[in-house]
């Protein structure tokens, strides 16, 4: 718990400050809700296909950090963070030709496209400032450094929240750009956190005389898998909104709302797993198998409790987040949907918990597997689904209920009893 909390914290940042964002913007109406809805689904779905750059490099620091005479954990941090900067620059330059493809595929709504593209526009700019965060913050918590990654996720995102108000509705010389308001503040406290990421990496691990590209296929190889990983999940988060959206703007802009929270638990939930794959590469990098299944179980157990109250705060403050989040005219589509979503919690958690066990034990393409299997089957019920009955937004999240519940068993099944050729299979060592 001592690294869990602090991980914890600084995962949390950044969802509360989207949660910020929301309730700003919820002020505008449904229409400019909705643009966010697409613009930061969309944004999320590009940049979590890179995470690789975070989970790679704190799964090698970490197994690294078992022998203080390695230098993969130094050699892995310098190559991230160049990756990094690249992808993030060409990501930048590339992106743009493709937005109105994007909003014009997330939503039939030509104001919905309009704010999702300005919004988009502005955001991609600080695509390399993204990525270099990430592959800093893992670094540094695959040292079991969880503090510092805390205050510069805190420090980012109280700066984005005070720039929200300001530029989204102005203040005297500044003129309200709205949800173009809400992308600036954004970008410049991404851009901010980058800076002090880097300068904190270059402390500690340090970065290596000169960069190892020969060691990239190794990373990227890593990054294969994930990204198809993460491309599986982030696609049927994309067709989730997309479905919402057509529904309607009223059910477009309550999913924007509940997804925007159940992000925030997500990352809550995360902690979990964040810490438990640091703790399982450093004792399996010590060969100490019986240690990283005994983090496993831990892990579990606390995600499953902490996945249980969040199900609980969720129904109980279901009218606060109506009235700070979501308009009036979307409040008819909410109500049902927010309760799936919420009872949801402890089995999302356990999904989270395994993830993070399964990326310390490097068990990268099981995790990939396991993916297409929940999001073929999500995917299916998703385009079978006839958005026009009543209660649509619900079966949306009792379809995304399911999709979490198949990768939830896959990764039990791995740990306990260990399917397959599991790396956390017990045995006489440890």
């Amino acid at each position: 718990m001592a690294l869990s909390v602090p991980v914890m914290i600084s995962l949390i940042a950044e969802p509360l400050t989207g949660l910020a964002d929301t309730a700003f913007i919820a002020r505008l109406g449904a229409t400019p809700l909705a643009a966010l809805g697409v613009g930061t689904v969309v944004l999320s779905s590009v940049f979590w296909i890179f995470n690789f750059l975070g989970i790679g490099t704190q799964t090698e620091v970490a197994h690294g950090l078992a022998d203080p005479q390695d230098t993969r954990g130094r050699d892995t941090t310098g190559l991230a963070l160049a990756l990094a900067g690249a992808i993030g620059v060409a990501l930048a330059v590339l992106g743009w030709p493709c937005l109105d493809l994007a909003a014009r595929f997330m939503s039939d709504d030509p104001d919905i496209q309009r704010g999702a593209v300005t919004y988009l526009e502005i955001r991609l700019l600080a695509a390399p400032a993204v990525l270099v965060t990430v592959a800093a913050f893992g670094s540094l918590r695959g040292l079991q450094d969880m503090r510092t990654p805390l205050r510069i996720a805190v420090g980012t995102n109280a700066f984005n929240v005070l720039l929200d108000p300001l530029l989204i509705f102005g203040a005297g010389p500044v003129p309200a750009m709205g949800i173009a308001g809400a992308a600036w503040a954004t970008a410049g406290a991404q851009w901010l956190g980058a800076g002090v990421a880097f300068a904190a990496v270059r402390s500690r691990p340090g970065l290596p005389p000169r960069i190892h590209w020969s060691d990239a296929r190794k990373l990227l190889a890593v990054g294969r898998d994930l990204f198809v990983r993460t491309g599986l999940l982030l696609t049927f988060i994309l067709l989730a909104t997309r479905a919402a959206t057509r529904i309607g703007v009223e059910s477009g802009a309550a999913h924007q709302a509940i997804r925007q929270v159940w992000v925030f638990t997500a990352l809550v939930l995360d902690a979990y797993a964040a810490t438990a794959q640091s703790l399982i590469g450093y004792f399996l990098g010590g060969a100490r198998i019986a240690l990283a299944r005994r983090v496993a179980w831990i892990a579990s157990l606390w995600a499953v409790g902490t996945g249980a109250a969040l199900a609980a705060f969720m129904v109980l403050g279901e009218n606060a987040v109506a009235r700070l989040l979501v308009p009036e005219s979307a409040r008819r589509v909410f109500a049902s949907a927010w309760l799936v979503a919420a009872l949801a919690q402890p089995l999302n958690a356990l999904s989270f918990a395994t993830d993070g066990i399964l990326w310390g034990a490097r068990d990268y393409r099981y995790l990939r597997n396991a993916m297409f299997t929940a999001t073929g089957i999500g995917a299916a019920l998703l385009f079978m689904q006839d958005l026009n009955v009543v209660g649509a937004l619900s079966q949306i999240w009792l379809i995304t209920g399911g999709w979490i519940a198949v990768r939830t068993g896959f990764g039990i099944a791995r740990i306990w009893p260990g399917i397959g050729c599991s790396p956390l299979r017990n045995r006489r060592s440890g």
